[in-house]
């Protein structure tokens, strides 16, 4: 797996969240380049707390149909393992932030949108510099599996993810890290699709935020790839995820 700077991966149980008073304590996985500029990335582990109040779920891009075919019915799974994860989240106090990028107009009426823009703008600070290296797969075609042909697929979230009176939907960086900034939370833990896309480069996804200074955790359980096993390094599609 291709590193990148501050990116920790949430290893976790779904649907359970272990609690100690207002805090949540996780597995996190990372890679570090011990001698730097060898090319050798070696496995790390630790746990980590993170105050409930200061920790978000964002949820990137969970459409409601995808232009390919494949990516819709693996949505479609992580839809049943995401829900219950982000029901136990909520009840531990932990801000839920939807995502779906294109789809703002679908959401202009409902009052988890218009909350996220009553807050006031706030200036993020110089980005961080740091390094980003290629991924391991080529995904240049698209990284469709089911060899479909792009199109503007989604109007929407998928319905099977509750959007709860406390939830914000918002598809802007500057929105969400405005939001951030004003609850004061500095942990986002990312889900969702696809993580070799959206997740890394949206303007409020892990590159992003990362660079402004916000913790950026990916749920590895509740991610997938556009990877197809007919590129390079030519494995199955679990694999190249």
């Amino acid at each position: 797996m291709t590193p990148l700077c501050a990116l920790m991966l949430f290893l976790l149980v779904l649907g359970t969240l272990p609690v100690r008073g207002a805090e949540i304590t996780v597995d996190l996985r990372s890679r570090v380049e011990a001698f730097k500029g060898t090319g050798d990335w070696q496995e790390v582990r630790l746990q980590q707390s993170l105050p409930v109040e200061k920790t978000a779920v964002l949820i990137c891009d969970m459409w409601d149909k995808h232009w390919c075919r494949g990516a819709t019915e693996r949505v479609g799974g992580l839809v049943t393992r995401m829900a219950p994860f982000l029901e136990s989240a909520r009840k531990q106090g932990i801000q839920i932030i939807h995502a779906p990028s294109e789809t703002m107009d679908f959401y202009q009426d409902a009052p988890q949108r218009k909350r996220i823009l009553a807050i006031g703008p706030v200036d993020p600070p110089p980005p961080l510099v740091l390094p980003d290296p290629p991924l391991p797969i080529d995904d240049k075609g698209g990284g469709c599996d089911t060899q479909d042909q792009f199109y503007k697929a989604w109007t929407r979230e998928h319905p099977g993810l509750r959007i709860a009176e406390t939830d914000v939907i918002s598809d802007s960086g500057a929105e969400i890290y405005s939001f951030l900034r004003e609850r004061g939370i500095r942990n986002l833990l990312v889900m969702g699709v696809h993580v070799n896309m959206c997740i890394l480069n949206r303007s409020f996804a892990i590159k992003k935020m990362t660079s402004w200074g916000i913790r950026c955790i990916l749920v590895r359980d509740l991610t997938d790839a556009m990877y197809s096993p007919q590129d390079r390094p030519w494995v199955s599609h679990g694999q190249g995820t």
